[in-house]
């Protein structure tokens, strides 16, 4: 790869009503390849309103618009495409479903197997992770040796995500698309600042 990994950028869980206008300020302020609604809540009229909120915001900016696992609401709302959280289970039934021109991304934890069964059911790209160290989920961390081993040996795009800091940048950064951040940033009173932080080795 001769270009640095573009920025993916995730909504925290819970999206305030100042949400949008947070984003926007940092979408100006650094170039985002792509945008994912990871909104938590499973409530439909929910994650609705934030997809129609935060689709002017990213689309003004040339930005896809993505949304975890709710694949109905892709074609309904005019997103762009959809994440899928299962891994490569589900990849096949939602591209015949939705097609060819939406975009598909499959997250697959720490598994090349499960990586390369979403790349070859449909998937525009994989995400593996997470990346740094968590007692969340499993527990299972997404090593630099497979993102290694993608690069050199599969085509299909990776997408480096799940506690991400400026160490896991520099290690990754040769062997990955895209570098995701979420709550990494948002956690802090100045995203900007801290997305600038998180991706110094980038510069």
């Amino acid at each position: 790869m001769t270009d640095a990994p573009q920025i993916y950028l995730l909504t925290p869980p819970e999206i305030g009503p100042g949400f949008p206008d947070r984003l926007a300020r940092l979408m100006d302020a650094a170039e985002v390849g792509c945008l994912r609604l990871a909104a938590a809540s499973r409530d439909e009229d929910l994650v609705v309103r934030a997809a129609d909120a935060l689709l002017p915001v990213a689309h003004e900016r040339e930005v896809a618009l993505l949304i975890d696992d709710h694949a109905a609401l892709v074609p309904r709302l005019g997103l762009d495409g959809v994440h899928l959280t299962d891994g490569s289970r589900s990849v096949a039934d939602i591209r015949r479903a939705l097609g060819g021109d939406v975009v598909i991304g499959a997250h697959c934890g720490a598994s090349r197997h499960d990586g390369m069964s979403a790349g070859e059911r449909g998937a525009d790209y994989v995400a593996f992770g997470p990346v740094g160290e968590t007692a969340l989920g499993h527990g299972e961390r997404a090593p630099r040796d497979l993102f290694e081993w993608w690069f050199e040996m599969i085509e299909v795009p990776v997408v480096a995500e799940g506690v991400v800091d400026a160490q896991a940048v520099e290690r990754l950064a040769p062997f990955v698309d895209w570098i995701a951040l979420g709550e990494e940033i948002w956690r802090h009173d100045d995203p900007s600042a801290a997305l600038r932080t998180i991706t110094a080795p980038l510069r």
